[in-house]
């Protein structure tokens, strides 16, 4: 009964951007706010993959998705990729080949899908017209049909499943560890934790910090030590929450680097850092049993 009204509230949530709004497919390219893209930009080629868009029902719709995996074998581990503020562009496309060239089947729903196009929208608009509508419920009930699409496949062994998120995408996956026993591990990377920067609204009721004592699963946190939307007094507030509860999720801060060090197409890249970040990200997944 609890999982059937939990799927009606984010039925209710998600119904103002279904009557108004759905995006049926995914664009080409990086996002119009990001432009222009940095000359260190990774890409990572698909030879030896079988990547591209595929179509996730989820509340009654179908959302566009980005897939990624080995072109043979498996059944493969699983990595949930949730996109920034941006939506599904090129960066998380490509985040979901490095995953499959690891082995993973990896897919990126657009999670904005009811609300808008971020891919095609200034920042001002993303901030404003797209991001705060999008309901966390509506979320966690994507994401939980994303993983039922994907065991459906016959190519991926949900059982070994991993999220991981960026920016926006980072806070949703401490949410989505709480909301389900599904992921073995999670990693976050710079995701808003609470206080000033994520009040407590109808739509988004709870922050990082509120389910620090609920997680299902272990959480990496990679966060910067210089991000002005992310100030250390809230990251040492996670990490207590984290030690009071006896979580064994932690935070992991690279002290000189801003917000978004991770994201190689936009000037906030530090290399350094993104390589030790996901070098940490992957041994993480290992340890849990995700890989």
């Amino acid at each position: 009964m609890q999982d059937e009204t939990r799927h009606d509230r984010a039925s209710e949530a998600a119904e103002p951007g279904r009557r108004t709004f759905l995006k049926t497919s995914l664009g080409a390219g990086f996002a119009l706010a990001v432009q222009p893209v940095s000359a260190a930009t990774v890409t990572t080629p698909t030879d030896g993959l079988t990547a591209g868009e595929v179509k996730v029902p989820s509340l009654g719709v179908e959302i566009p998705a980005y897939r990624a995996m080995p072109a043979s074998g498996g059944p493969f581990p699983v990595m949930l990729v949730i996109q920034e503020i941006f939506g599904v562009h090129e960066y998380i496309k490509d985040v979901c080949r490095r995953f499959a060239k690891l082995g993973y089947y990896a897919i990126a729903p657009d999670l904005f899908a009811r609300q808008g196009d971020a891919t095609k929208a200034d920042i001002p608009t993303i901030r404003t017209q797209i991001v705060p509508k999008v309901p966390d419920a509506q979320v966690m009930s994507d994401l939980d049909a994303t993983t039922a699409f994907a065991a459906a496949s016959g190519a991926a062994d949900v059982a070994r499943l991993g999220i991981t998120g960026f920016c926006w995408g980072g806070r949703i996956v401490w949410l989505y560890a709480a909301h389900t026993d599904r992921p073995k591990a999670g990693a976050a990377f710079y995701g808003i934790l609470g206080g000033a920067a994520s009040p407590p609204s109808e739509l988004k009721p709870r922050n990082p910090v509120d389910v620090a004592g609920a997680l299902k699963a272990p959480v990496l946190g990679l966060y910067a030590g210089k991000d002005d939307n992310i100030p250390m007094p809230i990251i040492d507030q996670m990490q207590a929450e984290l030690k009071a509860a006896g979580s064994p999720s932690r935070i992991e801060v690279f002290p000189d680097v801003p917000h978004g060090f991770h994201a190689d197409y936009r000037p906030t890249y530090r290399e350094d850092a993104a390589t030790e970040a996901w070098a940490k990200a992957q041994a993480w997944f290992k340890a849990n049993g995700v890989g």
